[in-house]
């Protein structure tokens, strides 16, 4: 099964403020990933090339990096993942910055199964969480915040 699965949010701020939240990732400054409420992203090192590491069940090691703009992460877990996801600071104009997180797949095995009926919910809420905090880190507030459906809240209190 292919999956493509994109979440994007249009920041007023410019490229490289958007793209120097990227660099914060898995550090104690972590300025992007929604560590408050979900698993923290970690690695073995500081976000580079080479490192390995991911966030609760999923695990993958940082493939692409350029600073202040762009990290592709090739999966590495759980059992079926076969692809990657990333993070993009895309500039719109001066003033406004598309942040998007592309997650590109193939579902195999039990990941056919565990993909749409497990991580999916989970994945897109936590990508939404993050989103919110990209905003409030760039502007202080967050327009429309995110919320979690019913499924996800449920499944969070079975998974815990």
């Amino acid at each position: 099964m292919s999956v493509y699965n994109v979440h994007e949010r249009l920041l007023t701020a410019k490229a490289s403020e958007v793209g120097a939240l990227i660099d914060t990732l898995s550090s104690t400054e972590d300025k992007l990933w929604a560590h408050d409420e979900w698993p923290p992203m970690e690695f073995d090192r500081p976000l580079s090339v080479g490192a390995v590491g991911g966030h609760g069940p999923v695990r993958y090691t940082v493939v692409a990096y350029v600073p202040s703009t762009w990290v592709r992460f090739a999966f590495d877990g759980p059992r079926g993942f076969a692809g990657f996801h990333a993070y993009a600071a895309l500039a719109v104009d001066e003033d406004h910055t598309l942040l998007r997180h592309t997650l590109a797949m193939h579902a195999r095995g039990p990941a056919r199964l565990t993909w749409p009926l497990l991580f999916r919910p989970l994945h897109d809420a936590c990508l939404e969480d993050s989103l919110d905090r990209a905003e409030s880190a760039n502007s202080g507030v967050v327009a429309r915040r995110a919320r979690w459906s019913l499924y996800v809240r449920m499944l969070r209190r079975f998974l815990r």
